[in-house]
């Protein structure tokens, strides 16, 4: 049996970054989805947008890597969000109500990746759907179990 396959692009604007995952994220993926978004923080990246368009699973291990990173993300001072999951994910977000994850607007919905538009502003603060995330982020729980971090 084939291992699941996972692509990742990156694209960086100053402080601001646009990941694209395409392929499948399991417990076979996740070190690189994680890794993926803590080579951004090194790097100094605070703003990170992550397009799901071409993904086509995500179980509860890349979930709990998503509020893992969000959490790593806004101890930093900067934000993480995901654009256009696909339905099993948004399933999981809104079982487990971390849909705050998802940029405001993008919850839900299968439309084009945000493409170069999120990553032409350079903020000086988190974007107004970040400052409400961080919020609910601060008051969640502990991350999603099961994800073999």
């Amino acid at each position: 049996m084939p291992l699941p396959q996972l692509n990742i692009y990156r694209h960086d604007r100053r402080q601001r970054s646009l990941i694209t995952l395409a392929g499948e994220i399991d417990l076979e993926t996740v070190p690189q989805v994680r890794e993926a978004l803590e080579q951004c923080l090194r790097d100094g990246i605070r703003t990170i947008d992550v397009d799901l368009t071409p993904l086509t699973f995500c179980d509860v291990s890349g979930l709990n890597a998503f509020l893992w990173a969000a959490r790593r993300t806004a101890s930093l001072g900067g934000c993480l969000l995901l654009h256009y999951p696909p339905p099993t994910l948004a399933w999981m977000a809104r079982v487990t109500s971390t849909e705050f994850l998802f940029l405001e607007g993008t919850f839900g919905q299968q439309s084009p990746p945000p493409g170069d538009g999120p990553l032409t502003a350079t903020p000086v603060s988190p974007p107004t759907a970040c400052r409400g995330a961080l919020r609910r982020l601060a008051s969640s729980g502990p991350a999603v179990t099961g994800g073999g971090m």
